[in-house]
């Protein structure tokens, strides 16, 4: 038996204040909200990146993800160690699937929104043949 969602999980509404959670004085590193209701199909989080810090390059084989800059400034690295691209606030990024990406923190950290489909859960399936 299915069940419908909800009115609720069905309306339109505000999920969180971006402008509110980049205000002085910077929160420490982390993610700072994330998109918890049921039935969704997207993943988002708001996260904090603090001045210096980073995240290492790296490619996500299976997910496009689409990164809003609103907060700070950074760079944008690839697979390449010599090749960046300045991230400030209002920068809006495609990360294709299959592509090199990593983040660093300008010197007033980084604070941005990502949107990507949400990943499937676990599940408990058969071994594959000669595994």
């Amino acid at each position: 038996m299915t069940t419908s969602p909800s009115a609720r999980d069905t309306e339109p509404r505000v999920l969180c204040d971006t402008r509110a959670l980049t205000e002085n004085p910077p929160l420490p590193g982390g993610v700072l909200w994330k998109l918890a209701e049921s039935g969704r199909q997207l993943d988002a989080n708001v996260v904090r990146l603090a001045p210096g810090r980073r995240v290492e390059v790296h490619t996500e084989p299976q997910l496009d993800v689409i990164l809003l800059v609103t907060g700070g400034d950074g760079a944008l690295g690839t697979e390449r160690a010599d090749e960046h691209q300045p991230l400030a606030e209002g920068a809006l990024v495609w990360l294709p699937h299959g592509c090199a990406r990593g983040l660093t923190a300008g010197a007033a950290g980084l604070t941005y929104v990502t949107v990507h489909r949400r990943r499937p859960g676990m599940s408990i399936g058969t071994r594959p043949a000669g595994a």
